[in-house]
């Protein structure tokens, strides 16, 4: 590989440090690279994955990819799992490989740790690599026959209450045939990638990552009996937002990857497949699942 980009997270790289000396060690070794810029206008910082202020603190702002270059072969995604499920949101399409370096705690995706950069990005430059094809999940919300909402997830795509204590009911529907009908706090539809994170803690199966299927859990179903359901990549799943019980009209949320949130209400819908697109998640190391799995979910005594 020659031609590389950054996406930093600089809650994690402050000033920049270590994306610059990335850039500065591949430019000595006749590459180029560049930072990419964000199209946030309120932050000060120019380049990188950017944050800016809100009521509630710091905030990720997103990678434009009109402004990645044509031509970049890879980029370096510089935070923790989260960043470089915004990069694969933001860039897909793009068809670009990532590489994750961990600046976080468990660091799934993130393959690399970051302080064995330097050799990492010696193994780039000899092409000495393999790509994991990671699939994604394509959500579109419904309110009649009018699109409120389409937006695509790496992670999962999650149906849950708008701020309320109190349980939604919902239909699921699978390839237009009904399944079940929920009273729970949610739903988590993951794809394996995402079935370590929200579909792990809510009690779904954890799955290879480089499956095909998708994961349906319920969040606390308010029943002894409900469970997770594995699909085919192939299905269409479809969830009918129900009444709720009190006749109020209360709001839900749809979520993609844990961000960029949609207010829901009763009788809108919302249909979930599998996306067009995938993310290549670029691999050194012959470290296998189970082994990753093992060491990041392992207690030490």
């Amino acid at each position: 590989m020659d031609r590389y980009g950054i996406i930093t997270n600089v809650e994690k790289d402050k000033d920049l440090m270590v994306s610059r000396e990335i850039k500065d060690y591949l430019e000595q070794h006749g590459k180029t690279c560049t930072l990419l810029k964000h199209s946030d206008e309120k932050t000060s910082l120019d380049h990188a994955h950017g944050l800016e202020e809100d009521d509630e603190g710091p905030v990720f702002c997103y990678t434009d990819p009109k402004l990645v270059p044509e031509d970049t072969e890879c980029v370096l995604v510089l935070g923790g799992d989260g960043t470089l499920i915004q990069a694969a949101r933001d860039l897909s399409g793009k068809n670009i490989p990532l590489l994750g370096v961990n600046f976080g705690t468990l660091g799934y995706l993130a393959g690399v740790e970051k302080q064995h950069i330097l050799p990492a990005l010696d193994m780039l430059m000899e092409d000495r690599y393999t790509l994991e094809r990671r699939m994604m999940l394509d959500g579109t919300l419904y309110r009649g026959d009018k699109i409120k909402k389409r937006d695509v997830a790496l992670n999962d795509i999650v149906i849950s209450r708008g701020g309320v204590l109190r349980v939604i009911d919902f239909k699921l529907f699978v390839n237009g045939e009904f399944l079940n009908l929920y009273s729970a706090d949610g739903i988590v539809i993951a794809t394996p990638t995402g079935s370590t994170a929200y579909n792990m803690s809510a009690g779904g199966p954890i799955v290879s990552p480089e499956a095909s299927l998708m994961v349906v859990t319920p969040i606390c179903p308010h029943t002894l009996n409900t469970r997770s359901i594995i699909l085919s990549a192939e299905d269409t799943i479809t969830i009918e937002l129900c009444t709720d019980r009190s006749g109020n009209n209360k709001e839900r949320l749809v979520s993609f990857d844990g961000d960029n949130s949609q207010k829901a209400y009763e009788k809108d819908s919302i249909k979930i497949c599998r996306s067009r697109q995938c993310t290549n998640i670029i691999k050194l190391n012959k470290i296998s699942f189970l082994e990753i799995l093992r060491k990041k979910m392992s207690v030490n005594v």
